[in-house]
């Protein structure tokens, strides 16, 4: 515990400064909320007289694409409605049962949704009713049919299975890691609130996206971490490696969005932000994108990597600082290479649609990945696995000097033995100097996780041979217990 305190104060001389700094430029880049002149359609409002509702599907069926007759609508009230093979354009329709109480309605299934995943018996859809507009525009008591459907088809209701998985993922992550999955859920959500309430509306208002994105995710990051995994040695330092990697993908993601001309131009969401407001910078939204994408995977190797370090350390304390570091680097490598194929995989999935459609046009490999459509995809993998690589060996070097600087020997604990990795730990090709035919290694001769904790089983073996036994039965329990 002293030496935890001690490494704490050393961590603390560097990240609360930090941290005060993070927060004095937090305070300065706060948007103003100030959104006067910034309105957006909402592709979901309603014009008068039509609105947006809800219901189970009944029956499913494809007919000709004519106006429906009064028979279609009879047979939609009694749920005897048949498919209509007639001539002409075919056309897909889900009888439809409100969900706020009627008859089933005649909703008209879009003709991309019906050809790419199509509707079944028993989905919930959410449709539009023109009935009570067509109704007042021709002054009769029914929906006209003339020519126009009075119910299409808008989205399906995801809410129940989005609700299952939410309380699935939850109950999993705390059912296996417990208290700190539980922290760790709701670091979530203030993460997410960071990115909501703070970068959102400061790239709405034109503030300096590169500053917006390296303080907002540092925050993140900050209260993400002592909050999931607590105040200590271990989180400072992975922390420290954080914000380095951070720095290192603020400064590529710069270099890289205005030497690359990352405009977003192809981009319809682009287009319609552009159009709305001077203020917004579509290539500060791609460089804030860039940033905020490695955050995730920064913090996983950070700590792991820092977590390594300490393990090692703990198991061998008088390992020089050398080998300690090339043992949590042998680690590091391997985190290195899983994780570069976890972005890049990632963000493949991510764009697959866009991939295949490359694919079709059949241009060439340099060509394609170098276009407007890939290129921001190609650059944030690079940027994000640039940042994490780097971040690996400087969050390592921070963890070693850390532990380092203690300055504990196990030994000199009171009324404790040598503890493994002293510079009396055995050494076969040593044997026959030490009792019972073992021998003393030191630290520098233990290379991996597997030849310290070999290392320190055969040591253990050895006190147990040459301590004197017990006298008495009670103490030669004991020490079988031992």
């Amino acid at each position: 515990m002293a030496a935890r305190r001690k490494a704490n104060r050393i961590l603390a001389a560097v990240l609360i400064p930090l941290t005060l700094l993070t927060l004095a430029a937090m305070a300065a880049l706060w948007p103003s909320g100030n959104r006067e002149g910034l309105t957006l359609a909402n592709p979901y409002a309603a014009a008068p007289g039509v609105t947006f509702d809800t219901g189970r599907i009944q029956r499913v069926v494809t007919e000709s694409c004519t106006p429906a007759t009064a028979q279609d609508n009879a047979a939609a009230q009694d749920g005897t409605a048949q498919g209509n093979t007639g001539g002409g354009s075919q056309c897909t329709f889900a009888f439809t049962e409100p969900d706020k109480g009627g008859n089933p309605v005649k909703v008209v299934i879009n003709p991309d949704i019906a050809k790419s995943h199509g509707v079944k018996v028993g989905d919930n859809i959410r449709y539009l009713n023109l009935s009570h507009a067509q109704a007042a525009a021709t002054g009769a008591d029914a929906p006209a049919a003339q020519g126009s459907p009075s119910y299409i088809f808008v989205d399906f209701v995801r809410t129940t299975p989005i609700i299952l998985l939410a309380i699935l993922y939850a109950v999993v992550v705390v059912a296996v890691a417990r208290w700190r999955g539980l922290r760790a859920l709701i670091g979530l959500v203030g993460a997410y609130f960071v990115l909501v309430s703070f970068m959102l509306p400061g790239l709405v208002e034109g503030k300096p996206p590169l500053l917006l994105a390296l303080v907002g995710s540092t925050v993140i990051m900050i209260g993400v971490l002592y909050f999931a995994h607590g105040f200590s040695a271990r989180t400072s330092t992975a922390l420290l490696g954080t914000i380095f990697g951070l720095g290192i993908t603020s400064l590529l993601a710069a270099w890289a969005t205005d030497a690359a001309n990352l405009a977003g131009v192809g981009s319809h969401d682009a287009a319609t932000l552009v159009n709305i407001s001077d203020n917004i910078s579509i290539s500060g939204i791609i460089l804030c994108g860039l940033i905020i994408s490695g955050l995730g995977v920064l913090n996983d190797v950070t700590i792991t990597q820092s977590s390594a370090v300490w393990e090692l350390y703990e198991l061998a304390p008088n390992t020089s600082a050398r080998k300690l570091f090339s043992s949590a680097m042998r680690i590091g490598r391997d985190h290195i290479a899983s994780t570069v194929y976890t972005i890049a995989f990632a963000y493949a999935g991510a764009a697959l649609p866009i991939l295949i459609i490359v694919m079709l046009y059949n241009r060439p490999l340099g060509e394609a990945l170098t276009s407007a459509e890939l290129s921001e995809e190609v650059i944030r993998t690079l940027v994000g696995s640039i940042g994490l690589v780097l971040a690996i060996p400087v969050t390592t070097l921070i963890a070693v000097l850390v532990v380092k600087a203690t300055g504990v020997r196990p030994a000199a604990l009171p009324g404790s033995a040598a503890l493994p990795g002293s510079a009396e730990l055995p050494r076969p090709s040593d044997a026959g100097h030490r009792p019972g035919g073992h021998a003393a290694i030191t630290a520098d001769d233990v290379d991996d996780t597997g030849a310290l904790a070999a290392a320190a089983a055969v040591a253990g073996r050895e006190r147990a041979e040459t301590d004197a036994p017990p006298a008495t039965r009670r103490g030669r329990r004991a020490a079988q217990r031992d």
